[in-house]
């Protein structure tokens, strides 16, 4: 599943495609997707035009003056900026239309993406209770402290849950739990002060660097300009159980938590 890194790399490929352009036509062949696309999405946002593309979490928000078409990227699902006459392959669900000639389309061969619709000054019942983002301000060590006082779950399922922060997914809990030093099954509650402010720095920084280097390619991402990520070439743990750790040279451990895979250092993490 595309992490935040793979999202923003997807956002930064296409603002500057979207920016400034009025949709002229909204093509759907596919319209269940992991919710139904509103069958009303054409007429709100045909004739307006695209004030700027942002995130919140995995989601990606096309933001017009009367509200903002939410696309979550599910399972397998990638954004393409496209000519507008080119034919759709099979797995070409949705199609943007833009007055520059171009079009945004969305393929997910799974389906369990979406494309939904939030109006001007509400928030959508999806994101109402997300956490604050991991690389702003309001995700800091003070506020991770208050969130893990007195929990007994383990820090790595903690950190994943979005409404403790967003976008903290499989690949990067992992690596920033090795970076900090920390066991993916201790208890949140049980982390001293000092261990959960590097944590919260580790987080931002492995999220910084993966999305300087365009993601993570895994099977079959890329990100909006069609590239793939290269993030992977940079990762110490995640998908290396059973291989030799980088800093002490013994056998990392793979198990399974919170029916995840999750490979640790039980040298190095504590």
């Amino acid at each position: 599943m595309p992490e935040l890194p793979e999202v923003e790399t997807t956002r930064r490929g296409i603002e500057p495609h979207l920016g400034g352009h009025t949709i002229t036509a909204l093509t759907v062949r596919q319209p269940k997707l992991r919710w139904p696309i509103p069958s009303q999405l054409a007429e709100w946002v045909v004739n307006h035009r695209i004030n700027s593309v942002t995130r919140r979490g995995k989601y990606l928000l096309i933001n017009l003056t009367g509200g903002a078409i939410m696309i979550h990227l599910g399972m397998s699902g990638s954004l393409y900026m496209v000519n507008a006459d080119q034919p759709a392959a099979y797995h070409d669900h949705v199609d943007l239309l833009l007055d520059s000639g171009q079009a945004l389309r969305l393929t997910d061969p799974r389906r369990f993406g979406s494309v939904l619709w939030q109006p001007q000054g509400e928030t959508h019942a999806l994101l109402e209770k997300l956490g604050p983002e991991p690389l702003s301000d309001d995700f800091s060590a003070e506020y991770l402290q208050q969130r893990c006082a007195g929990r007994k779950q383990a820090i790595k399922q903690f950190i994943m849950n979005s409404q403790v922060v967003v976008g903290v997914g499989n690949i990067y809990a992992n690596e920033a739990l090795f970076r900090a030093g920390i066991h993916p099954k201790r208890a949140a509650g049980h982390i001293a002060a000092a261990r959960l402010n590097r944590l919260v720095d580790e987080i931002k920084l492995v999220l910084a660097r993966a999305i300087e280097q365009g993601g993570t390619t895994l099977k079959d991402f890329v990100g909006g300009d069609g590239k793939p990520g290269y993030f992977k070439q940079q990762l110490n743990v995640y998908g290396r159980g059973g291989e030799l750790c980088c800093h002490c040279k013994s056998t990392l451990k793979e198990i399974r938590l919170g029916q995840r895979s999750t490979v640790y250092c039980s040298e190095c993490q504590h």
